[in-house]
């Protein structure tokens, strides 16, 4: 992770926590997908998506990025087609 890495701190929304229980997603998984993304898209109300190919699939996670704190929406697998 390197030392932004180390200073970068994840917090998660109600909504989020949620998704990633029902999705069986780890938590250091979707932090990782953040900090060593394939691909980040800008997306509406000043999010952006973090894209990671695993496997066959594509993991996305939608977050807000703030100076020292990224705050996870959701996360969720796709199609690699898709996207």
């Amino acid at each position: 992770m390197g030392k932004l890495g180390s200073m970068l701190q994840f917090e998660y929304t109600d909504h989020a926590e949620e998704k990633l229980a029902e999705r069986n997603l780890d938590k250091k998984l979707i932090e990782s997908v953040i900090l060593e993304a394939d691909k980040v898209i800008e997306s509406r109300l000043g999010r952006r998506i973090a894209q990671k190919r695993i496997g066959n699939k594509l993991l996305r996670v939608v977050y807000e990025e703030g100076y020292q704190i990224n705050i996870i929406i959701t996360a969720y697998y796709t199609d690699t087609e898709r996207y």
